[in-house]
């Protein structure tokens, strides 16, 4: 039904609504790299609660249990991940955004990889492999068996989907940003 006489918004109350939305734009822009410089994430993906993070200082050698925030490293296997939609765009080194994982594993702890992982033979709690991603794409393991390095780590996240150690192996404990703190999470 169309009213005789009725007009949408004037270029003039138009023109003024346009200058506004970019104002808040800007403004919700600005307190997200704030955020960022401060040491806040927003976290988008279901491997870790959904929401609010902060980045604290890790002052101690990182140890199994921690939640933290890590740069993945520059690998082929990180590149497939990235074209697959695995990462996210970030700050880190390739343009990789942190992952928040659960550090499983450290310096000459065994590992071994088949239907789940095995660290120092105990069977890691959640932690079936998955012969392919949510998009039916195989998805190769990393390691089979190994030691994790000196220097490195082995992540999880209970979490079935998550792109973690078991299908890219250990990673140098210097991308480490800190421990992963929560500041307002849900987890579905």
């Amino acid at each position: 039904m169309t009213i005789i006489g009725a007009r949408g918004p004037s270029r003039r109350q138009a023109f003024r609504a346009g200058p506004t939305a970019v104002a808040i734009a800007a403004v919700l822009a600005s307190a997200i790299l704030a955020g960022g410089l401060a040491g806040y994430r927003v976290n988008l993906t279901p491997s870790e609660p959904l929401g609010i993070w902060h980045i604290q200082p890790l002052r101690r050698p990182a140890a199994v249990g921690d939640i933290v925030f890590i740069c993945p490293p520059l690998s082929a296997t990180m590149q497939i991940a990235r074209q697959r939609g695995y990462l996210r765009s970030g700050l880190c080194r390739g343009g990789y955004a942190p992952l928040i994982k659960t550090i499983v594993a450290t310096a000459g702890q065994n590992i071994h990889i088949d239907r789940s992982v095995t660290i120092d033979g105990v069977v890691l709690p959640h932690s079936a492999l998955s012969p392919e991603d949510g998009q039916g794409r195989p998805i190769m393991v990393a390691i089979s068996g190994s030691k994790v390095g000196r220097g490195e780590v082995f992540l999880h996240s209970s979490f079935p989907g998550s792109f973690d150690s078991r299908y890219f192996g250990p990673v140098p404990a210097s991308g480490i940003l800190g421990l992963a703190e929560e500041v307002l999470t849900y987890a579905p």
